[in-house]
């Protein structure tokens, strides 16, 4: 049976699992900034599925294929960005080659788009991340058997990409966590906060995770001081992020409440991928139970 949100919630070794996985995602994005700043923003990351999605087949959907009219429309029905921001990510993901024309089609009327290596490589590890601190957490085998059938990919996407879409608690966990992953590079930053937590006490009101450099945030993420400033500060005002020596001074704190919507998140969005994973390996052979 895949994991279930409420246990990942109550799992310490998840969360532990979860701030690996937050260091794995830094580190893709140092290796290549383009394509990791698709995740940048869950507007971007969305509209990233919703397009391998409708290029693999998304479920219920009468066809398959993806082009520019099609996506456009998608993205609008459900919510997840503006005709013009939708028109505008797909320009720029095939002037980055992410994406290409399908040099054949039989309809000569729509160009048919479809992901490039390097986008199908890229997307592929996140997924492989997210199945190997599966494995890690439980014992399981997923990661193996998903190398062993990389076409696995293919169908466990799509499904990954309709519950993502459909889900309240990924999409709007709680106000910070939108307030970050929002903004450009807001998500990213959300990352780096989160992965310098060491240790979480549940029953303490803030976790301290040291002095940042907002010098070093600014070069790392491309963000102008402006804007990282602007987000930062809205943070403080809900009472999320703050400092010892304000502004911006002395030991960084983050709130109970701002650590626990980012597990909120991990956990629905871990669940979604597991229970997809099951739908298409099968049940995962699990070695160890999961500690608490």
């Amino acid at each position: 049976m895949p994991h279930r949100v409420e246990d990942l919630l109550e799992c310490d070794a998840f969360f532990a699992a979860v701030l690996r996985f937050a260091r794995e995602m830094l580190t893709i994005y140092r290796e290549s900034p383009r394509i990791a700043s698709i995740f940048a923003s869950q507007q971007r990351w969305l509209m990233a599925h919703a397009g391998f999605a409708l290029h693999f087949g998304y479920p219920g959907e009468p066809k398959l294929g993806l082009y520019s009219g099609r996506f456009i429309a998608f993205v609008v029905a459900n919510k997840i960005a503006s005709r013009n921001t939708a028109a505008a990510f797909i320009q720029e993901m095939l002037a980055y080659r992410f994406l290409r024309p399908v040099e054949s089609t039989s309809d000569k009327r729509t160009r048919l788009l479809e992901p490039t290596e390097t986008a199908h490589e890229h997307f592929f590890r996140w997924l492989a991340t997210h199945l190997f601190i599966l494995d890690t957490l439980d014992g399981g085998n997923r990661l193996d058997r998903i190398n062993a059938d990389p076409a696995a990919f293919s169908t466990m996407q799509p499904l990954i990409s309709k519950a993502i879409i459909e889900s309240d608690a990924v999409r709007d966990p709680g106000a910070t966590y939108g307030l970050f992953n929002w903004a450009n590079s807001g998500g990213l930053i959300m990352d780096y906060l989160m992965s310098r937590i060491d240790n979480f006490d549940r029953s303490s009101q803030r976790v301290y995770i040291g002095p940042l450099s907002l010098k070093e945030i600014r070069n790392q993420f491309m963000i102008s001081n402006t804007h990282l400033k602007r987000l930062l500060t809205q943070a403080f005002e809900m009472g999320s992020v703050g400092w010892t020596e304000p502004p911006y001074k002395g030991d960084t704190w983050l709130s109970h409440g701002f650590v626990m919507e980012y597990w909120g998140y991990q956990a629905a969005k871990f669940a979604v991928i597991d229970a997809a994973a099951e739908a298409v390996l099968g049940p995962a052979v699990r070695k160890v139970a999961s500690q608490r």
